[in-house]
């Protein structure tokens, strides 16, 4: 592993929600916040800076242009952005996403460049566009650094792209304490694959979208007792800032309130004490006991699925509904995670159903999805 990845802290700022003027328009991003941000991340010195060519519908990184490249010396700080391949209409549109997004921060060069969320389907029209090795290319030109992908798949499809694909310098990855050993998510195992292909990690949705800073009220009692005054969103930092091979835990901040926060969390962060990550365990215990459908992932419904349906992800969803209580928060998820196997393509020939050991009541349960989502 290369030791030079690593930024000067593990705190990165997440650019995907930033603070705005008007609340309906993405792109109205308020500026001075932004820069009052910017300005208290790098004084606590912090320098990692996440963004992506399609988040503010293109404005952040023309934000981040005029709030950080402009305003401090292009040695001070790294920015990360992403290209969507899979979502460009052809391989011409998928090349000149770094151009655009180089021209729109107003740099020659970014520190990291990732082939954004791979796996599936997706993966195809990275190969098909022939963005690995275009990837490889522009690092040599001297307009990357290093070079990385981010994933929302599962562990064995990261194994299977890094086995491919070698030459990846760092992953980006979903890890915190709800999915660390969760069926669906298993966290723990994306940060072994990650490990053992000698790649370092940088890590999103800590705080699981926000929903670990709005725990049910039982849940962050425990949380409470165990160190009071702590944020919800501390504990959820913390858990993951400690973990090794970690390159930076991003944070999507949207107020200088916030920004200061985790700042100030950053500062004290320690390893959880043997009575802190008791409590954690426990909290997280109460969480998944809110979860109402006994899905363990085994995958044995969608073996023989006519449809494709993706039925374990839309259980988890589900779960994760009754878990957080945000149904905007899951219904966006969905969205996309369930694109490739919507619960309306179920043709309820109970086939999934035969074969369940938890004996679920999967065609019922896809139906709920349906009009809860679709």
């Amino acid at each position: 592993m290369n030791d030079a990845i690593f930024p000067a802290s593990k705190m990165g700022f997440g650019c995907m929600r930033l603070p705005l003027l008007d609340e309906n328009d993405p792109k109205s991003i308020d500026i001075p916040q932004f820069e009052q941000m910017v300005d208290t991340f790098m004084e606590a010195g912090n320098t990692y800076f996440d963004t992506a060519f399609v988040y503010h519908e293109g404005e952040s990184e023309v934000a981040l242009g005029k709030a950080l490249v402009s305003r401090y010396p292009r040695d001070s700080f790294t920015i990360a952005t992403k290209c969507l391949a899979w979502a460009m209409p052809d391989e011409k549109a998928a090349k000149e996403c770094l151009d655009v997004s180089l021209k729109r921060l107003g740099t020659d060069y970014v520190d990291y460049f990732l082939h954004h969320n791979v796996g599936g389907q997706r993966t195809a029209k990275f190969d098909e566009y022939g963005m690995w090795d275009y990837a490889q290319e522009q690092k040599a030109a001297g307009k990357i650094r290093y070079v990385g992908l981010s994933i929302h798949d599962d562990a064995d499809c990261l194994d299977a792209i890094l086995t491919e694909h070698p030459e990846m310098d760092f992953v980006q990855v979903q890890v915190n304490y709800l999915d660390w050993d969760d069926p669906h998510n298993d966290a723990r195992r994306m940060m072994e694959v990650a490990e053992r292909h000698g790649k370092p990690v940088i890590i999103m949705e800590p705080a699981r979208g926000g929903r670990l800073c709005k725990l049910p009220e039982d849940v962050a009692a425990i949380l409470e007792q165990a160190k009071p005054g702590s944020t919800q969103a501390e504990w959820a930092y913390r858990f993951c800032w400690n973990l090794p091979n970690v390159v930076a835990v991003l944070s999507g901040m949207s107020t200088i309130d916030q920004a200061r926060e985790n700042v100030a969390s950053y500062a004290a962060n320690a390893p959880f004490t043997p009575a802190e990550q008791d409590a954690l365990d426990r909290a997280v215990a109460k969480l998944r006991s809110l979860a109402e459908i006994p899905c363990t992932a085994c995958n044995y419904c969608v073996k023989g699925c006519p449809s494709g349906v993706k039925i374990p992800t839309v259980m988890e969803l589900l779960n994760l509904e009754s878990m957080t209580h945000d149904h905007e928060f899951v219904k966006e998820l969905y969205s996309w995670q369930a694109a490739e196997g919507r619960a309306s393509e179920c043709i309820q020939c109970g086939l999934c159903e035969s074969m369940c050991p938890q004996q679920i009541d999967i065609i019922h349960q896809l139906e709920v999805a349906v009009e809860k989502y679709e």
